[in-house]
């Protein structure tokens, strides 16, 4: 395939992934950010909180010049502060719904084009379906409000057992919630991550097909799962290529592949380039290495994933 990528997706990293000194909402956010939208390679970035206002407005502005698509990411104000979209108990459902509420209003500040969370725990043997009644509430409520902001909203499915332990990471319980939520509301979509696919234990090829209609967004990256000793062992997002990881360029291409044949990705001309789907690395620096250089190496992978079409 000597076509360019840019025909069928925006391509974009996560840039509290890719910096993570930025994850908490402070520290050099603009400067990191700065490296990333230098990069003419990129043509989206996902971002996340930012607690200074001042920082908010100059980031804004550095959004706007830069001409990228901009995604919002809950997912570290999520995690940071246990919160829980699917809780059984109202209180905290609640407050994990304020919460993603004010996450909406500053995506929209920022310009993003949409917002993405992640499910909440497993509520454990028998809850299930009780779980996913108390999500599907969540999700129609916060769906409603990010399309009063014209955004989309998204579900990132993770692992069910290994180290995020959500409520939605098979991919055959998120398509059944995707299909009830997108009855009513089409501005939502499913997130999948190469990344989870390992962790979730099903084929690269059955977790695309069966969520295919739904998905909006894709991340790719790695993830070290047979060696639990590894200091990058579950959902830690290490560079591709680390000794012990599961993926790299042949797993990417495969990854390709599988969405080319569901149709995920595909050239339409009546689709403008901004709304074409998102792919971002996700991919994480770990301790010691160089994040401009893991970056590069994300970009690398990527080509030559590309290039095996």
């Amino acid at each position: 395939m000597v076509e360019s990528w840019y025909q069928y997706m925006n391509v974009g990293t996560l840039h509290f992934m890719s910096f993570p000194e930025a994850g908490k909402g402070e520290g050099p956010i603009a400067e990191t950010l700065e490296t990333i939208l230098r990069d003419d390679f990129f043509t989206a970035v996902e971002v996340t909180r930012i607690k200074d206002d001042q920082v908010r407005e100059v980031v804004t502005k550095m959004l706007e010049a830069s001409h990228v698509v901009t995604s919002f990411a809950m997912h570290p104000v999520i995690l940071s502060n246990k919160l829980d979209i699917n809780s059984l108990v109202e209180e905290e459902r609640k407050k994990a719904v304020d919460a993603v509420k004010r996450g909406i209003e500053e995506a929209a500040y920022l310009g993003a084009t949409g917002v993405s969370v992640l499910s909440g725990p497993h509520p454990g043997t028998g809850l299930e379906q009780e779980g996913v009644q108390r999500l599907l509430e969540s999700l129609d409520e916060l769906c409603d409000y990010s399309g009063r902001h014209r955004m989309t909203f998204e579900l990132e499915t993770f692992d069910v057992d290994v180290e995020k332990r959500c409520l939605i990471g098979r991919s055959d319980l998120a398509a059944t919630v995707a299909k009830k939520v997108r009855a009513k509301h089409p501005n939502f979509g499913l997130i999948l991550d190469l990344s989870h696919i390992p962790l979730q234990g099903e084929p690269t090829k059955t977790a695309v097909m069966n969520c295919a209609p739904y998905t909006t967004h894709l991340h790719i990256g790695n993830c070290v799962l047979k060696d639990t000793s590894h200091r990058a062992y579950g959902d830690q997002h290490p560079r591709f290529g680390v000794k012990g990881g599961e993926n790299d360029v042949e797993q990417l291409r495969e990854f390709f592949e599988a969405l080319f044949a569901a149709g995920v990705l595909k050239r339409d001309a009546a689709v403008e380039a901004a709304d074409r789907p998102l792919i971002s690395f996700e991919v994480k620096p770990m301790a010691g290495e160089n994040p401009v250089l893991v970056l590069a190496n994300s970009k690398r992978v990527f080509k030559q994933a590309w290039a095996l079409l």
